[in-house]
């Protein structure tokens, strides 16, 4: 990964070459163009399972971040995080996509790479999880994360349990895949039966 342009300034979004492949797998599959009310379910299990006050299921392209998941907790602090549509710039995700494995920040303003980020101060983002989802093929389509608003230990059990919950999101895509084959597959030997006569 490269964090460093020919200037020697820090890059915010590290460098991100598979896009393109990305975004050809994410339209074959049907992902990042629009809300999931499957994936909402799944974020409020990340969400349940590691505590946290929000969690998404996030889908990188080459211009910005979808969460065709996200779950936002009861009660959570109004921080303006997350949102569906997020620049590639915002968060941590885009790391985790391109570093392909899971980042654990307890506080990302312990980390000069990360404490500048937008989501610091435009959203109040102080700690975050995120594990990759990579398919079948090695793509990495995205992420399953969680964050809070204020410092915590999310520990090995925690990124554990994300990288967990990541593996059963890819095994459900999968499982999509599959199931959309199939019925292709019988359309296609549904066309090429000859047509019924009559005695």
């Amino acid at each position: 990964m490269t964090y460093y342009e020919s200037t020697g300034h820090l890059l915010l979004t590290p460098v991100d070459r598979e896009a393109p492949a990305r975004v050809e797998r994410l339209r074959e599959l049907g992902l990042g163009e629009r809300a999931d009310a499957e994936l909402d379910a799944f974020a409020r299990k990340v969400a349940d399972a590691l505590a946290a006050p929000y969690a998404g299921i996030n889908f990188i392209n080459e211009e910005r971040q979808f969460f065709a998941g996200l779950h936002h907790a009861a009660g959570a602090p109004a921080s303006g995080y997350p949102a569906r549509v997020l620049a590639r710039d915002h968060g941590y995700c885009p790391h985790v996509v391109v570093r392909r494995r899971a980042l654990v920040l307890e506080d990302v303003r312990d980390f000069a790479r990360f404490a500048g980020n937008a989501v610091v101060d435009e959203s109040g983002v102080r700690s975050y999880v995120g594990a990759p989802l990579t398919d079948r093929r090695g793509i990495v389509l995205g992420t399953v994360c969680a964050v809070d608003v204020v410092p915590r230990r999310w520990g090995l059990a925690g990124l554990a349990t994300t990288k967990a919950l990541a593996a059963e999101l890819v095994a459900l895509v999968h499982e999509r895949e599959d199931r959309r084959e199939a019925r292709r597959g019988d359309e296609l030997r549904s066309e090429e039966r000859p047509a019924d006569r009559c005695g």
